[in-house]
């Protein structure tokens, strides 16, 4: 009986332990994740379904926000999805470790050079967003040094010279406004920007007014960023949202179970300033930014 309890007690030490480190809580999330998946059926997933909208459903009580038709909101909405109970694959063809962290998988091709990671993943949403609704001239980013970089200038032939923080540009190749040359210029954005140089360059939104594409964000190297795909409310003006993300190393972009309130999974409750804990990563605080 004393080995018993003294076991339980070391459980609960550990336990407690974990919850307070950030590498802790990757491993609670990582259990409580292969339990949801032992011991719980999803509640609010139409596995017969292929699109984010679709999939997903309200629950009682909620509705989805409407937003206007061809707008940024409702592509990330209807965003198509692979088959149900499709696994998340790297770069290199290898399966990330973690398979019990998403309810989906998104439709985005994944690059086997290896560079398509967090941020770079939904700046190519947003990217191909716009060249799909022929807004080309609005697709640029800033590098981490602060200096901009826009598809039009790539296009036209203008490359950057880069020497330490300085960068410089300079027209050395001919006009090419190909959707092949259109990767390419997102390649050398997932180089040089990322979570640090989103967040500082993009406008910062409060809780109450977050949105479908919104980000939530940790700026670092490394820093992870996540983004809004879907948004209900009810009577009250309660909202909950669905979250998705790519990944290190480069891998699918996947819609993120919620192990911190499984009665609500996938969807989530975001309050100004508080931590939200999502499969794999920790953010300390809320914190959201806005494409421009």
């Amino acid at each position: 009986m004393k080995k018993y309890i003294l076991s339980l007690v070391i459980i609960l030490v550990l336990f407690l332990i974990l919850r307070n480190t950030s590498k802790g809580r990757l491993v609670i999330n990582h259990l409580k994740g292969v339990m949801t998946n032992t011991v719980l059926a999803p509640n609010y997933i139409d596995t017969e379904k292929d699109s984010i909208s679709t999939r997903v459903i309200v629950p009682d009580g909620y509705k989805r926000v409407s937003y206007p038709k061809g707008s940024f909101q409702e592509y990330l909405r209807h965003y198509q999805l692979k088959t149900y109970g499709s696994k998340i694959i790297n770069y290199d063809n290898t399966e990330y470790f973690a398979q019990n962290w998403h309810e989906a998988i998104l439709e985005i091709p994944v690059p086997s050079n290896g560079l398509q990671q967090c941020a770079d993943a939904l700046m190519r949403m947003r990217s191909e967003y716009l060249w799909k609704k022929n807004k080309k001239g609005k697709i640029g980013f800033n590098f981490t040094s602060g200096h901009y970089c826009s598809w039009s200038k790539y296009a036209e032939g203008y490359r950057p010279k880069i020497k330490g923080n300085k960068v410089t540009f300079h027209k050395t190749a001919s006009a090419n406004h190909s959707e092949t040359n259109f990767y390419k210029y997102l390649n050398l954005i997932y180089t040089y920007a990322g979570t640090l140089s989103m967040h500082d360059e993009l406008p910062k939104v409060a809780v109450k007014n977050v949105q479908i594409g919104d980000m939530l964000v940790t700026p670092g190297s490394p820093g992870h960023i996540e983004i809004v795909v879907d948004e209900i409310i009810d009577q009250k003006g309660n909202k909950m949202y669905l979250l998705a993300q790519g990944n290190t190393p480069a891998q699918n972009v996947c819609l993120l179970k919620n192990f911190e309130d499984t009665s609500i999974s996938p969807w989530y409750r975001f309050t100004e300033n508080k931590a939200v804990y999502t499969p794999g990563y920790s953010f300390n605080k809320a914190r959201f930014i806005r494409f421009k």
